[in-house]
């Protein structure tokens, strides 16, 4: 098993993880009785605000198994994620975050169920309420549930960071997903059956979440366009709801001068109005919405990448920031 960890904010988190870790680097049995073992964790660092990059270091050089994947600026959890897919090389990959709310000992669980169902994919299933407060876990169960039935992807209520994916499976997504492609949404387009398996999620390490209000709708936001062109029907829809409405509001304004009363003033500026908003409403959300799709197709097209993997900066050019002495 590969073990991929995107690191943003690890430098109290990470040391626990791999003490955690270390007995599954020798082989070992999953709860079904089946051998495992885990023969490297993959950090990726994301440039994140705080020491992280030290500690990484320090881990490396003191286990062999851990190895550091850097990457040249912050790209997001799911592209750092897809980098460490890419460098990996076990038959399994397991993505789990930095922060101490997956338990190591939940992996042999997830293989089995991988074993038991002969799926590709398998997302571990929280058996109790994230440790994110309770206006995040409401936002995050209805926007997962809002996809799956408005775009048709029911997959998106099982989506969890802490996943086990077939190696070659996970290399492959990696290898050609797009910049701004979603994860689990790639990973569906050629996984085979998907999963899931019960964990019970701890407390996040003593460290705020590294999301915020804004990365949050842009994580949300990049689900429903990777989501496929669905969205675009939605748009469709509404331009039609909108003009059977105007239709509708027409024939009541005939209906009123015609029969009713002659001298209304239904033709004012009120009926005016409203006739307006809703057109240009419907307009700009519409046009919104096509311009998200285009603006995604347009980075593809420029070839913007999901992440690029460079070397340790400590170790190049640089790390060698010591200046000459001057001189006498």
């Amino acid at each position: 098993m590969s073990v991929i960890v995107p690191v943003y904010q690890g430098e109290k988190t990470l040391p626990a993880l791999i003490a955690e870790l270390e007995p599954l680097t020798e082989r070992t049995v999953t709860p079904g009785r089946r051998p495992m073992v885990v023969e490297e964790v993959l950090l990726v660092f994301d440039h994140g605000p705080d020491a992280s990059a030290r500690v990484i270091r320090e881990l490396i050089a003191e286990r062999p198994w851990v190895r550091g994947i850097w990457l040249s600026r912050n790209f997001g959890q799911h592209p750092a994620t897809l980098a460490g897919m890419a460098s990996s090389g076990g038959e399994w990959i397991v993505t789990m975050d930095e922060d101490g709310q997956h338990d190591p000992r939940d992996i042999g669980g997830l293989l089995d169920t991988a074993l038991d169902e002969q799926a590709s994919v398998v997302y571990a299933r929280a058996t109790n309420a994230p440790p994110h407060g309770m206006w995040r876990n409401v936002a995050s169960k209805g926007s997962k549930w809002l996809i799956a039935k408005a775009l048709s992807a029911e997959n998106t209520v099982q989506y969890n960071s802490f996943r086990l994916v077939l190696g070659e499976v996970g290399r492959s997504v990696a290898a050609y997903s797009g910049s701004e492609a979603y994860l689990d949404v790639a990973l569906g387009w050629i996984a085979g059956d998907i999963a899931t398996s019960p964990v019970a999620l701890r407390e996040e390490g003593g460290r705020r979440s590294g999301y915020h209000l804004r990365s949050l709708l842009s994580h949300f936001w990049r689900m429903v366009l990777s989501s496929g062109t669905k969205g675009l029907r939605i748009v469709s829809i509404l331009g039609l709801l909108f003009a059977v409405l105007g239709l509708v509001l027409v024939a009541y304004l005939i209906i009123v001068y015609a029969f009713f009363d002659p001298d209304s003033e239904v033709r004012g500026w009120a009926s005016t109005m409203v006739v307006l908003l809703f057109g240009f409403g419907a307009s700009l959300f519409s046009l919104g919405v096509v311009a998200e799709y285009v603006g995604v197709n347009v980075k593809t097209a420029m070839g913007k990448p999901p992440y690029l993997i460079v070397n340790d900066p400590a170790a190049g050019p640089l790390g060698r920031a010591e200046r000459l002495p001057e001189r006498e």
